[in-house]
């Protein structure tokens, strides 16, 4: 059986976006290095050295197989694919992302490409504070001191600032803290599908409409003036009774729940489809039960041209939506716009997907998701 080892890093990044850049090589690091046990609280911290911008740093702990030099080649190739390219020149400089070995076990390695306990590892404090979090009684094999004494020694006259910035271990601890994500759009967006695959590929509970049985719905297709106020009041009801029963129900399986749907929907449909007097009746109440229901942390809002949308709804063959004239769905996206609008406070992440096929390329799928993965970090929830 291959010895697992307890590797410590240091990570920092004072370019772009920097706490997407550390995030992304925690997640980096995870996939091509380990497994990862620690990870320290984030913090800022002026450049050292030379005259730049600040610095966030952390540092973490990696279980792994690996020697150290395989692990310095994906470290490299890490940095490189994040858009790094490290220069033979002397001196620091700014960088979106610098990965360092701090430890490796308890081992002491000198060559030429690599040096492990990293040489400068005690004369930083933005080294050894976030190290304290994860290892604070871990020895320095060369120098026989814990990481506390190494600080309280430690000549280096910087105050690196702990930050409220979280870093997560896995791509599923991250969906996990959203807690609730809905994934909104007009008709034949491909939420349902965007929905289906998240909550299978991160451990989420699916909530999505159930609207097939309502049946109002075939006829205001037909008669939009004589069955709109039925079919929405029906759809209020069936709504706010699945949201509710869904989203109150914890299942012990999954981490986090994503749905289809945001129950406000049924206000933006039926502003569009009610006469006034009719609505102002329906406001009433969706307002009574709004107060109820549960928010989700990141409302993602799927935006496609009309054209492609009236493409979308053909190909899914529903005989129902055939008849869904462009007016309507041009509509129903100024009501979902107008809605961002009046509700700023509200996280709400509009993603353009008129080019993709997130069904057919993985590609696209993986753009989809990293953006709420990158939304959700810059909120740092």
């Amino acid at each position: 059986m291959i010895e697992l080892k307890k590797v410590y890093f240091s990570i920092g990044s004072n370019l772009g976006n920097r706490l997407q850049n550390l995030q992304t090589a925690v997640f980096l690091l995870g996939n091509g290095i380990g497994k990862v046990r620690n990870i320290s609280k984030v913090y800022e911290s002026p450049s050292w050295g030379f005259d730049a911008p600040d610095f966030l740093n952390a540092c973490l702990e990696i279980e792994t197989n690996l020697t150290p030099s395989v692990i310095l080649e994906k470290i490299l190739l890490i940095e490189k694919k994040m858009g790094r390219v490290r220069t033979q020149e002397s001196g620091y400089e700014s960088r979106n992302i610098d990965i360092d070995i701090l430890y490796y076990g308890n081992e002491i390695l000198q060559s030429d490409s690599l040096s492990i306990p990293h040489p400068k590892l005690h004369e930083r404090n933005f080294v050894l504070l976030p190290l304290a979090d994860i290892a604070p009684q871990f020895y320095h094999p060369v120098l026989g001191r814990d990481t506390r004494n190494l600080l309280q020694e430690c000549k280096d006259k910087s105050q690196p600032f702990r930050t409220n910035l979280k870093l997560y271990k896995t791509n599923e601890e991250l969906f996990s803290s959203l807690s609730f994500i809905a994934i909104e759009g007009n008709i034949g967006a491909g939420k349902t599908t965007l929905a289906n695959r998240i909550a299978e590929d991160y451990k989420g509970k699916l909530v999505l409409e159930r609207f097939a049985d309502n049946p109002f719905l075939p006829k205001f297709y037909e008669d939009q003036a004589r069955y709109a106020f039925p079919l929405e009041m029906s759809f209020l009801a069936d709504r706010y009774q699945q949201f509710t029963d869904d989203t109150s129900q914890f299942d012990l399986f999954k981490n986090f729940m994503v749905s289809d749907y945001d129950i406000y929907k049924s206000l933006i449909f039926a502003q569009v489809t009610l006469q006034k007097d009719e609505f102002n009746l329906y406001r009433k109440l969706f307002n009574l039960m709004y107060r109820e229901v549960k928010k989700p942390r990141i409302y993602v809002y799927l935006y496609q041209s009309t054209e492609r949308l009236l493409q979308n709804i053909k190909n899914r063959g529903r005989a129902y939506e055939q008849s869904i004239e462009p007016s309507y769905l041009d509509k129903i996206n100024k009501g979902y716009f107008d809605f961002f609008k009046s509700y700023p406070e509200q996280n709400t992440l509009i993603i353009d997907v008129g080019e993709m096929d997130f069904v057919s390329r993985l590609e696209d799928y993986d753009t989809i998701v990293d953006k709420i993965k990158n939304f959700a970090i810059d909120l740092n929830i």
